[in-house]
């Protein structure tokens, strides 16, 4: 069974920085798509970015030169580093895992398995 757990929110000021973690357990990590996405209330679940099996990364424009994915095979754990947080970042991230991204891979219907997720507050 594919479990996904995330960890490395929390609270932190405007113009601070946090990374997230997410550690996959049941599925050979390497050979998979990876994804972040975040949900703030009263909202759906967005996009954040992607990290394709062979490691090549792509963004949401409100992240991009922002926030880095990395991923480390051999942990079976990928990180999202974000840098010059904004209010509008706050939310509940999750990360994702998918074979292939048939609706595209800003869908989250594209995702097979979800992690719990975890709360990012940016305060002003």
């Amino acid at each position: 069974q594919v479990q996904l757990v995330e960890s490395g929110g929390g609270l932190v000021q405007a113009g601070g920085s946090l990374r997230l973690s997410c550690a996959a357990s049941g599925r050979t990590f390497s050979g998979y798509i990876m994804g972040w996405f975040r949900q703030a209330p009263g909202q759906e679940r967005k996009f954040v970015g992607i990290s394709w099996s062979g490691g090549n990364t792509y963004y949401a424009d409100s992240v991009k030169g922002r926030f880095t994915i990395s991923r480390d095979n051999a942990k079976n754990t990928m990180y999202l580093q974000m840098n010059i947080l904004k209010p509008e970042d706050t939310a509940v991230y999750y990360c994702a895992t998918a074979t292939s991204a048939p609706y595209g891979p800003e869908s989250p219907r594209s995702y097979d398995y979800w992690g719990q997720g975890t709360q990012v507050t940016v305060s002003s």
